[in-house]
């Protein structure tokens, strides 16, 4: 392929228009949008002073940048793969190829900086905290405002908040009871209620799912065909949306500086799982984390049977096919196909009717994608493992009819390394009540008594002295989310949330912020409730520290009216509990790699704050613990042990939480450091002994 002068000078201009917005904050002066974050924050502070109609224009506009932003990105992703495509390449002759490929790559790349910064300003206006984008995925802007909207008296508003909430957070039965209050203040019932951040595909697809039970097979083709549309155009949003700096966060200290081609295949390689994953992500619903079993075939399952019962068996055939794409042996759809052939004119040969083009397209490029994801584990020498998002674990299955509760199921494999666990099996192979080393401590309940397994209480584990020196320590040192990257309440806005770690004590006490004794003696304690927890497990290793967080939880005055939300949500230390199924899914984000929990109290003059077991559906309280100065509660990390923690409604809440590894990998490297500041503290303690003589020993 070659390129005539006007051509070449057309690809050196756009490459100097794109290195200006890629160099200068821009080259445009756009009305541009306001950064979601701020607005969030603008809200947040608001809502701490109490200033509610300021918080719902706030959090209202930060929902309102959140969408456009994304709603940008993606239609600017997509205008400019349409304009500048590399279908092209398909001419270009093997010797011109690399300067084809990358003339579409500088065209693109200018092109979606162009569209994004004229409706956007200054790209990194919206790069916001990766915190700030988790609250909005959990929704947590609808926490607010449920509670703005009740002070406001604008109860119907509140409810449409509050139920927003609830449908990603189902484990958050003090949201479900907010809600049914509003409701009955507002005079609403379930079927008024709005999800406002719900998935188009689903919402359709239930509508469809609702029809197909009621043998009202018309609606239920039309709404599956929408269900279908919709999807397919969020698989194309979800995919618009992986285009994303490379992320390298294992080696971000590293000054890594990649070729070319291998700087390319690395962010490709990571886009391209993005996208992979998209199917995942489209197939799960809000709050959740497993997707619904066999969520895009069913569509096609449904919808063959529909049009079978419409009458129109040529359409009842396509879906059919489609669906074997994904189960290729279900003997049942074969079945289908056998009596939907039969049931054809003659004129009309089955084998000219293919399966749907949606279903054809999307199989071939998913399978391509895999296919090159394998490749590149097997280079690194990693062994891939697909995830296997169409398994129909129902041995149950009728002939064409689907149960309605079919797609509410969701997939345990159990071959895949560091997944799922139940209950049941995080049971065995349990040790426990090994001595605890100290004559003073007091063993209270060990896991019989704590209902459950691998828990213990103990009490009189320090001093009530050694507790008064410690909060007076917290009072100095902790800072507003300190330890939790800055968040002022990462769990609830009904409390103050303050904290510090061990090295922050130490360097506090070394520079003479706090008694150097006191800080010492926040390090000592940590490490003698390690040796504790050691030794009542009976661990055969030894155990080292993954984080250790000095926490204070203070009740905020003017919001304990009407609460009945958590201090800190029921949770598990290392996966992700999925109460639906009763499964805690050991993968990222959770902390995968903490194996045992210690929470050490230093005062119980407060009200509210009790520590709670739960079971895996994290309703049923198993256990609850009142604090109080020098009691300590230990457990295995897993989902063996959901718990959580009861509002603080009245007055402070402090403790030192530690959580522990086996893997010396994982050590928390603010401990190591904190070694060092103790070992040098030590030292010069012992130098000014030696130097500190006794003037008789002079003589």
């Amino acid at each position: 392929m070659a390129f005539s002068h006007n051509q070449t000078i057309t690809m050196l201009s756009a490459w100097l228009l794109a290195s200006c917005f890629f160099t200068s904050a821009f080259c445009l002066q756009p009305n541009v949008l306001q950064p979601f974050d701020l607005l969030y924050e603008s809200g947040i502070s608001a809502y701490y002073s109490n200033e509610y109609s300021k918080v719902v224009n706030h959090i209202e506009g930060a929902l309102d940048s959140y969408a456009t932003l994304k709603s940008i990105k993606v239609s600017c992703w997509l205008k400019c793969r349409h304009d500048h495509g590399f279908e092209t390449l398909l001419s270009s002759s093997a010797s011109l190829f690399d300067i084809a490929f990358f003339n579409v790559l500088l065209l693109r790349a200018y092109c979606i900086k162009e569209c994004q910064t004229q409706q956007l300003g200054v790209p990194s206006m919206h790069q916001a905290n990766i915190e700030i984008v988790n609250d909005f995925y959990r929704r947590t802007p609808y926490n607010y405002l449920q509670h703005a909207y009740f002070k406001l008296k604008q109860f119907d508003k509140a409810a449409a908040a509050a139920h927003t909430f609830f449908m990603a957070n189902p484990e958050h039965v003090e949201m479900q009871q907010n809600l049914e209050h509003y409701k009955l203040m507002a005079g609403a019932d379930e079927g008024n209620l709005i999800d406002r951040e719900a998935k188009p595909h689903m919402e359709a697809f239930s509508a469809g799912v609702i029809y197909y039970d009621k043998q009202m097979y018309t609606l239920a083709v039309k709404s599956f065909e929408e269900a279908l549309e919709k999807y397919y155009k969020a698989d194309l949003e979800c995919r618009a949306l992986c285009d994303q700096p490379l992320k390298f966060t294992e080696y971000e200290y590293l000054d890594y500086k990649l070729p070319l081609y291998e700087a390319l295949a690395d962010h490709y390689t990571q886009i391209l799982s993005c996208e992979h994953d998209c199917v995942r992500d489209l197939a799960t619903r809000s709050g959740r984390i497993s997707p619904l079993e066999n969520y895009l075939p069913s569509h096609y399952e449904y919808l063959q049977f529909s049009y079978y019962k419409a009458g129109e068996y040529g359409k009842a055939l396509q879906c059919a096919k489609a669906y074997l794409l994904f189960h290729p042996e279900d003997e049942d759809i074969v079945g289908d196909i056998e009596h939907y052939d039969s049931l054809l004119p003659d004129m009309i040969n089955p084998k000219d009717i293919e399966p749907r083009k949606d279903a054809m397209e999307f199989m071939h490029r998913y399978l391509l994608e895999r296919e090159l994801l394998k490749q590149v584990s097997d280079a690194a020498g990693v062994r891939y493992y697909e995830p296997k998002y169409w398994v129909i674990l129902k041995s149950d299955k009728v002939i064409n009819r689907m149960p309605a509760d079919a797609v509410m199921q969701t997939e345990v494999d159990s071959t895949v390394p560091g997944n799922n666990t139940t209950e049941q099996a995080l049971r065995e192979e349990i040790h426990e009540g090994g001595p605890v080393l100290y004559d003073n401590i007091k063993l209270v309940y060990q896991s019989e008594q704590l209902n459950g397994s691998h828990r213990v209480m103990m009490d009189e584990v320090i001093t009530p002295q050694e507790c008064k020196d410690l909060h007076q320590v917290a009072q100095v040192i902790t800072f507003a989310g300190d330890g939790y990257k800055g968040r002022m309440s990462p769990h609830t806005p009904n409390e103050r949330f303050e904290g510090a770690t061990v090295l922050k004590a130490l360097l506090s006490g070394y520079n003479g912020q706090i008694s150097l004794k006191s800080a010492q003696l926040f390090y000592e304690v940590s490490e003698k409730a390690r040796t504790i927890v050691e030794s009542y497990f009976r661990l055969n290793s030894t155990l080292y520290f993954s984080y250790t967080h000095m926490v204070c939880r203070t009740a905020i005055t003017g919001h304990q009216d009407y609460r009945n939300d958590l201090s800190h949500p029921i949770h598990a230390d290392n996966c992700l509990l999925d109460p639906e199924i009763n499964i805690c899914w050991k993968e990222p984000p959770a902390f995968t790699y903490r194996d045992y929990s210690a929470i050490l109290y230093l005062n119980g003059d407060f009200d509210g704050g009790e520590f709670i077991f739960t079971t895996m559906d994290t309703k049923t309280v198993t256990a609850s613990v009142k604090p109080r100065c020098g009691r300590m509660v230990s457990f295995s990390s897993g989902g063996e042990n959901p718990h959580g923690v009861r509002a603080v409604t009245k007055g402070q809440r402090c403790a030192l939480a530690m959580w522990f590894t086996l893997d010396p990998v994982f050590r928390e490297v603010e401990r190591l450091q904190a070694d060092e500041v103790m070992a040098t503290i030590q030292e010069e303690q012992q130098m000014r002994n030696e130097l500190d003589l006794n003037p008789k020993d002079e003589l």
